[in-house]
């Protein structure tokens, strides 16, 4: 071994010991008659003595020491004169004796520290550099961590680890698929699977009726904060459960993954809420509850006074934001630029003042009067000191707006704070959404989702109302995870696909695999997937899922590391069988 100990192992209690260390040069100090340097790995960080009196030609080997030479030194562990308490090594330092230069380093394109002067693109970049720093190995370690009790969670409750292909068919349904040509299947293609769903169904029919994979999968979709080319599920499926069963197993590994990792305990069930409430008081199907300001149906009072921009609306929404009436005109034009823009949408903002004098400030009282006012204050349970907002317009759309300016105002009062988690259990979605540009109804999950046992007869003549058998789980307002009682049934799957427009040949064509499985001893069977990446970066305390990704890619779903994706040469498109036309667009 090149070591006898790591750069974060050695404490008081060593003292005297000859010891060998390697790792990265963090820092040097010339001190005049003493030199010392940092030396780091990922377990931390050991101060080396060196001293001119001692041995001046090792002291000046030591000068010459760059920031992330690799560097191998032994050496005596002895107390430090000045010690530093904010490090766990700070107590001692190691006398050495014996320096040797393992590899040289260029100049880091950034400092490899925690307040780093590298931007996220130049990061990115040299991800094996930034990788060094503190922040990105925590983050690797939590989610080493997390895998490791999920694994111990599931496979305590008797779940097997199935690993599933991940060269399969394309499907249209969903994000588009990443393909890839098969040299050995002269025009024809293999997706990478957005997710195992077909699969984990498939080894449900085998009679392995506990199944998970912590699996990669890949979208070929727009990216955001959230969101990557590939990413990680923990994809699990049980036969022989309903609903309930579903959700008390994987509401317990959620609770083991905050206990072992965080050490947050939770008292009683996760709270539940069907999505039409949800919708209804938040505005989203993935609430954030940490904070009230439900909306309000204003309608009622607010209608039929003269004021078009109401009047017009298929519904007026309100919340009411607590101890806000003191903001000031230019506090509150800002609010309304902040919801005018593109991004939220919103052609205005109404506004209500509920001063301390118990009168009434807004910028539509020229048609409700001070009466009507008090009456929207009532109806809304604003106290002396708030400040209601409102926002019209069509349903859906004034609903997302509401949402959006709903978590901008709870973040700005301080009411969503990272270390406080709040789940919850959305149930009863839709089976079904409309497309108005297809003119069709797609899947609100996916075409394998059962519909509600109550609302089956409803299917063929009102879509539109029937219930899914379909729940996902939100924490702080970010959807963790979600699933469904899946369909086994050949009819009803059929009766499925006819209602999401696929022809019998389509239908035949994409799935007729798993309709033929269905005709062999299906068992009733559900699961869920959550999202991996997410849950990390949620005990993270971080919005950004790349932080929790060794190697991410960027925006534009690109490495900029390796230089991917990158053109392939000729000779290996004529392997493939494939010209390469690129638009002009």
């Amino acid at each position: 071994m090149l070591r006898s100990h790591t750069n974060g192992q050695l404490r008081i209690d060593d003292l005297g010991k000859e010891v060998t260390l390697s790792g990265w040069v963090q820092k040097t100090r010339d001190l005049g008659g003493m030199t010392f340097v940092d030396l780091r790995d990922r377990y931390g960080i050991t101060q080396l003595a060196f001293n001119m009196d001692v041995d001046a030609s090792l002291c000046e080997e030591a000068r010459k020491l760059g920031r992330e030479f690799v560097i191998q030194v032994r050496g005596k562990v002895i107390e430090r004169s000045s010690k530093n308490p904010g490090m766990p090594t700070g107590e001692i330092e190691i006398d050495v004796d014996s320096l040797q230069v393992l590899n040289s380093s260029k100049t880091p394109p950034f400092t490899i520290e925690d307040q780093t002067d590298g931007g996220d693109e130049l990061r990115m970049q040299y991800r094996y550099l930034d990788l060094r720093r503190n922040q990105p190995r925590k983050n690797l370690e939590l989610r080493h961590k997390m895998s490791l009790e999920v694994r111990n969670y599931l496979d305590s409750a008797n779940f097997l680890e199935v690993e599933t292909p991940y060269l399969i068919k394309s499907t249209p349904e969903g994000a588009r698929d990443f393909v890839v040509p098969s040299r050995m299947n002269p025009g024809e293609f293999y997706a990478l699977p957005q997710s195992p769903q077909t699969f984990k169904q498939l080894l449900m029919v085998s009679g392995y009726d506990r199944y998970y994979q912590i699996v990669r999968c890949f979208r070929d979709e727009d990216l955001r904060a959230d969101r990557q080319p590939e990413f990680t599920q923990i994809d699990c499926e049980m036969a022989f459960v309903e609903q309930e069963d579903v959700l008390r197993t994987f509401e317990g590994l959620i609770k083991h993954l905050f206990e072992t990792v965080k050490g947050v305990g939770f008292d009683g069930d996760f709270p539940r809420i069907t999505y039409d409430e949800a919708m209804e008081k938040y505005g989203s199907d993935k609430p954030d509850i940490r904070f009230g300001m439900e909306f309000n149906e204003m309608n009622q009072w607010a209608q039929n006074k003269g004021f078009r921009v109401f009047d017009d609306a298929e519904v007026v929404l309100g919340i009411v934001a607590p101890g806000c009436a003191e903001y000031s005109r230019k506090q509150l034009d800002k609010l309304t630029d902040w919801v005018k823009r593109p991004q939220i949408g919103a052609k205005g903002l109404v506004y209500v003042k509920c001063n301390e004098d118990g009168t009434f400030k807004s910028n539509v009282d020229k048609f409700f009067d001070q009466n009507e006012l008090a009456l929207w204050a009532k109806e809304t349970h604003a106290e002396k000191g708030d400040l209601i907002l409102v926002l019209s317009g069509q349903v859906d759309a004034t609903r997302k707006q509401l949402n959006e300016l709903r978590l901008h105002m709870g973040t700005a009062l301080g009411l969503r704070n990272p270390e406080i988690f709040k789940p919850l259990w959305v149930v009863d979605f839709p089976l079904l959404e409309w497309d108005d540009e297809t003119e069709r109804f797609h899947a609100m999950h996916h075409p394998f989702t059962s519909p509600k046992p109550a609302d089956v007869n409803g299917m063929e003549d009102d879509p539109g109302s029937v219930r899914a058998n379909a729940y996902d789980l939100a924490i702080n307002g970010v959807e963790v995870g979600g699933g469904s009682i899946r369909i086994h049934d050949r009819e009803l799957q059929s009766r499925m696909f006819d209602l999401l427009g696929f022809s019998k040949e389509e239908a035949r064509n994409q799935f007729g695999f798993l309709m033929d499985a269905f005709e062999y001893g299906a068992p009733p069977h559900g699961g869920i997937a959550f999202g991996f990446d997410r849950l990390c970066s949620l005990f993270g305390g971080q919005e950004s899922i790349r932080d929790f990704i060794a190697f991410p890619k960027n925006n534009s779903g690109r490495d900029t590391m390796i230089d991917a994706p990158s053109p392939l040469d000729q000779e290996q498109l004529k392997d493939l069988g494939v010209q390469v036309q690129v638009s002009e667009e």
